[in-house]
């Protein structure tokens, strides 16, 4: 081939950029906004974030194709939920010793290879449970040292899966409060940023090995990430505009394979919004981005679950229905099942017959 002077265009154009960035990781779409003046710009750019949020909800896990959901009521009642429109509705016994306990039931983050982590309202007794074979193991108390004029407490902060030692894990907190008339003392011995503690449901998530939590102070609000097979914590906070919302519920959860902060915030008494962010990179303040920022809604309370495919399950504070906010489409149904005002929950959970004790087993 003969050779020619003719100039090659290194442009490329503006949509196809869009484009092929909208399906990026957004931990990798960050980074490439250091590449140019032009790319530094995108998160501000309200044509490619419509394409970006529609394509992140929309392609869900493939491992989500067989998922249900567990609908665990405030009545210590639990469904299992399926069909496209949840219209098949099965009641679930729950495992000794809980099945016989009067005290609130509830599950901690969502199901890993099928498996539960199941516990009461002061964390005394923990079990690991598996609904498609019934097989439930006991978790041994923790055997923390005890201080004279100190009770321990005990707070779970995560549950998730170790691939590299193929087993299951569960992050307590323990710390030591003693009173003495007006003396009152905490003693730490771990220099890790605790869970919001006022709250059993939404503060916590796993993905791919890291538990993630989020917790608050008068000036911050921020979230752990802990990496369950080097066990180191790592801290991000969270923007002053998420952070600085008025009359706010949060919610922390697993949106398509992301850690997603949802808000729920007042403009006034009568208008609730929800705001959705993801997080691209822990560690990293900069890197939540706002996907969503939804409303008026009339009648919601908070959410208490997300779906499958990009849907969050809503309660409804007039009749306590739950609802379905599909983010695709902005549209919220019923789904024809009630919860209580407190502590309900909605989990993903995909069956699995392994055995409990690790994926090798």
């Amino acid at each position: 081939m003969a050779p020619t002077n003719q100039k090659v265009s290194l442009h490329v154009p503006e949509d196809v950029v869009f484009s092929i960035f909208s399906k990026l990781p957004l931990k990798s779409v960050n980074r490439f906004t250091c590449v140019s003046k032009s790319w530094t710009t995108l998160f501000e750019n309200s044509y490619f974030m419509n394409m970006f949020s529609k394509y992140m909800v929309s392609k869900y896990h493939l491992s989500y194709d067989e998922a249900c959901l567990l609908l665990n009521c405030q009545w210590r009642k639990l469904y299992l939920l399926s069909g496209e429109r949840f219209e098949n509705k099965v009641q679930l016994n729950w495992p000794d010793p809980f099945n016989r306990s009067y005290s609130y039931t509830y599950i901690f983050g969502s199901a890993i290879n099928g498996t539960l982590c199941i516990n009461n309202e002061n964390h005394s007794r923990i079990v690991l449970w598996n609904p498609a074979t019934d097989e439930s193991n006991i978790v041994p108390a923790n055997k923390v040292r005890w201080y004279y004029g100190f009770v321990p407490n005990y707070t779970i902060h995560g549950f998730g899966y170790d691939h590299v030692r193929d087993d299951y894990k569960i992050i307590q907190y323990v710390d030591y409060t003693g009173c003495f008339i007006d003396y009152c003392q905490e003693k730490l011995y771990v220099d890790m940023r605790k869970s919001y503690i006022l709250s059993f449901i939404g503060i916590d998530a796993y993905l791919n090995g890291v538990c993630h939590w989020w917790g608050e102070t008068e000036c911050e609000t921020y979230v752990v990430s802990f990496n369950l097979s080097n066990e180191v914590p790592v801290t991000t906070l969270l923007p002053s505009d998420l952070h600085d919302l008025k009359w706010v519920y949060r919610y922390l959860a697993v949106l398509n394979e992301h850690v997603a902060m949802i808000s729920n915030y007042a403009k006034t008494t009568s208008s609730l919004y929800t705001s959705i962010s993801i997080l691209g990179e822990p560690g990293v303040k900069e890197s939540w981005i706002k996907l969503f920022d939804i409303g008026p809604l009339s009648c919601m309370e908070h959410p208490i679950g997300v779906g499958k495919k990009g849907n969050i399950f809503i309660r409804k504070d007039d009749d306590n229905e739950l609802a379905c906010l599909d983010l695709t489409t902005g549209v919220m149904e019923n789904i024809g099942a009630k919860a209580g005002a407190f502590r309900s929950q909605i989990v993903l959970y995909d069956k699995n017959i392994l055995p409990i004790k690790g994926m090798n087993n």
